[in-house]
Parts: C-alpha cells; structure tokens; sequence
C-alpha cells in the first residue's frame, strides 16, 4: 500500500482516458490541490509483485485494475466518471422501478434501459444512473447499446457493487 506519486498517476490516467474517453482520467483521479487536498489522496494497493490492483480514494474505492489491464469500476469511480463526463458517456440511465434493485447489487435489465451511451460495447465498465445522474450502481454491459435500446428481455449490465442505500454524494 503507498500513497499515488505523480507518475503513477499520469499513468493511470492514461489508461482511463483510452478505457473511458477524453478526460475520464483526471475525472477519476484528480489532481490534489485547492482547498482542501486530503480529499484528493489517493492510496494504491498493490500486488507482491508491486503491480496495481486497487485505487482507494478517502470515500472508498475508485477502480480496480484488472490483469487484462482494465478498470473495473467501485461505486466511488462511477460517480466520479459520471460527474467528470458529458451525458450520456459510460453511463447506462434507467428507469425508478429498477432503483431499489440496482442500489443493492442486483442487475439491471434491458427492458428498463432508458438511454445508453451509444459507444457501449459488451464487457465495457459502466456506471448505472436514474435520470438525474444519480448513480445506482456499476458494472459491466452484457448487451451493446443498440440491443439495450432494442431488446425487451435480458441482462443488460451485469451489477458488481451496488450503491446501498446511500444517495449521490458527489
């Protein structure tokens, strides 16, 4: 466990703005500074072999990184991602009715897909929200965003942590 020197940073970074976007890194893991710069601390757990496997920010966790190289988002990264990003950019909005389930871990299905990111792929990480951006839940898409619009039945983001019962802190 040590704290994110600045090189690690710019590099995690890099590896967010090609997984998410433009500007997906430094949504994620912004720069310390202003007011208040404990907020902005990030602490990177890692593997005995030194290799990253977890970004935990003061909240909780921000992303996991995979050995295939990719983030997997905690509901801290998804709220992060969802306020740095324009609408609709990895996010998957849907409808009230499905709140309650996705707030407490369980998947989101296609027949309630209200609006998708239209560059969703199947496998590709993504922050669950209401219309209002409130942020559910993350996960990874099952279905591309042409068969989120599309289907009436079926798993369309597999949930992997539910926001509970908090709100959207952001």
């Amino acid at each position: 466990m040590s704290d994110a020197s600045g090189e690690d940073l710019a590099e995690l970074r890099t590896i967010a703005d090609y997984q998410f976007g433009a500007g997906a890194g430094a949504a994620l893991f912004p720069r310390a500074g202003g007011d208040e710069p404990e907020t902005e601390r990030l602490t990177i757990h890692r593997s005995t072999s030194g290799r990253p496997r977890q970004v935990v920010a003061t909240e909780g966790r921000v992303v996991s990184y995979g050995t295939d190289g990719r983030f997997t988002l905690g509901v801290v990264g998804g709220r992060r991602l969802v306020a740095g990003l324009e609408r609709p950019k990895a996010r998957v909005v849907v409808g009230d009715e499905s709140a309650p389930f996705v707030r407490d871990g369980k998947n989101a299905f296609a027949k309630f897909v209200r609006e998708v990111d239209p560059a969703v792929r199947p496998g590709d990480e993504v922050a669950v929200v209401l219309d209002d951006d409130t942020v559910l839940g993350v996960g990874r898409a099952e279905l591309s965003a042409d068969a989120m619009g599309d289907f009436e039945t079926g798993m369309a983001v597999s949930i992997r942590e539910g926001a509970g019962g908090e709100g959207d802190e952001e």
